[in-house]
């Protein structure tokens, strides 16, 4: 780590998140010490969700002084992320990294991996359904070019996080572009403040035997949690930004689908609270739980709560369920007229969701009777949440509205890991104003 990092510290100026606005380079020892705790020391409340079950979780809250870094670009933040291992480590983000950047943090362009002879045009040339037929996936030359293409994106896209980090943003416009924060086999995470966009495949794989039309297949998420412990995901957005999917071209009929979710919990991952971020415009949200056949790696974790999150025209999986324990309440859902609406809730395979005292906001061309949706027979429970001010048993609507899909109520536990809990009807107002990225926290 360059020592020009170890000694960058922050001027505090109490402004909740914004406390974090200033960052100068001085000396360790000229540094001005706050007379309050900083907000990146903070630890998750108790009570506060499954992350503070069996230990809580304070991720990078007990750092030495030299173990805090303000990084403003790709490769400071890997360097930061891998110095000192799983030392406690608070790592604050000034501004905007590119996760498809250059050594210099200059964003580059999805042309810069291409290798093999691959470019998209030849690609749509070699596996168009009127050369290559609808019965089998693509190989040969191009599609080995475009995986070997992939590949080189994917070294860039993925960054790792360690155990016993803090990943805060700096003031009101700290944002990762473009890259996928893996918070894989580790513990003790914590991430907040930051606007998470356009994580997008430069690569997507045409698959003409995905559905009747087929479908191309994305890789990446903004944000995914897998096999880890005592995660607290707070006031973070999470979006396309400037690629949103309604602009995308269409090819073979389709979309060129670049996203694939926005924040995922998947693989054995446990003991997760997600709290006052918004998610918005987006199609596959949040996985809770990846596969159907997981049941051993995910038996017994999956242990979410989601409290007091914005979920803003999003068209499903907010979330999808397996295996889980999950508590979600006081969240605010919108559906506006315009945006594509398949469901929020995914009711999979042995999942035990609880869902009360949440708010949906759901335009008129939207069913009421999607809210829910049953991949699964897994009972849920689901109480006092409202829809459009007025109260709503979300099971009995649902199963008046798709009778094909039957649900049942009761999830079998109740949560207890709970700090206050909001009226829904003040939900939309509390969550819209003060979810999200931006100095809140």
């Amino acid at each position: 780590m360059p020592a020009r990092m170890r000694h960058l510290r922050a001027i505090t100026v109490v402004m909740g998140c914004a406390s974090l606005a200033l960052a100068v380079s001085l000396p360790a020892q000229a540094a001005s010490r706050p007379h309050s705790k900083p907000v990146e020391r903070a630890v998750l409340p108790a009570h506060d969700g499954w992350a503070s079950a069996d230990g809580s979780t304070t991720g990078g809250s007990a750092a030495t002084r030299d173990h805090v870094y303000t990084v403003t670009n790709r490769a400071e933040l890997i360097a930061a992320f891998e110095d000192a291992g799983d030392a406690p480590k608070i790592v604050k983000i000034a501004g905007t990294v590119h996760g498809n950047s250059d050594v210099n943090g200059t964003p580059i362009g999805c042309e810069d991996y291409y290798t093999g002879g691959y470019t998209l045009e030849k690609y749509l040339a070699a596996y168009d359904p009127a050369v290559w037929g609808t019965d089998a996936v693509p190989s040969g030359p191009l599609e080995d070019a475009r995986a070997a293409s992939a590949a080189l994106q994917a070294a860039a896209v993925n960054v790792p996080v360690p155990s016993n980090t803090t990943l805060i943003g700096v003031g009101d416009d700290a944002t990762v572009i473009g890259a996928s924060l893996q918070i894989k086999d580790v513990s003790n995470v914590i991430v907040r403040n930051l606007s998470f966009e356009d994580t997008y495949d430069c690569f997507p794989q045409w698959d003409p035997t995905d559905t009747e039309t087929g479908a191309w297949n994305s890789e990446y998420d903004n944000l995914v949690v897998t096999n880890s412990t005592h995660v607290w995901v707070d006031h973070n957005t999470f979006s396309d930004g400037d690629r949103p999917d309604s602009a995308q071209p269409y090819y073979f009929g389709t979309v060129y689908q670049q996203h694939d979710g926005l924040f995922d919990i998947v693989r054995g991952a446990d003991l997760v609270t997600v709290s006052w971020n918004v998610l918005k415009d987006h199609d596959k949200t949040m996985l809770i739980g990846n596969s159907d056949s997981a049941g051993a790696t995910d038996r017994g974790k999956l242990r979410v709560t989601l409290h007091h999150n914005l979920f803003q025209n999003l068209k499903e999986r907010a979330p999808r369920v397996r295996f889980g324990q999950v508590d979600s309440y006081n969240n605010h859902f919108v559906a506006q007229t315009g945006h594509a609406y398949g469901y929020s809730y995914g009711i999979g395979i042995e999942s035990q969701l609880v869902a009360e005292h949440n708010a949906f906001t759901l335009s008129a061309d939207h069913d009421p009777a999607l809210i829910l949706k049953k991949w699964k027979e897994s009972p849920l429970t689901a109480g006092d949440n409202y829809v459009n001010g007025k109260k709503t048993d979300l099971i009995a609507v649902h199963n008046a509205g798709v009778p094909a899909e039957q649900l049942a109520s009761g999830a079998g536990w109740t949560p207890v890991l709970r700090t206050k809990v909001d009226s829904p009807r003040a939900v939309p107002a509390l969550v819209d104003r003060e979810a999200g990225a931006g100095g809140h926290c």
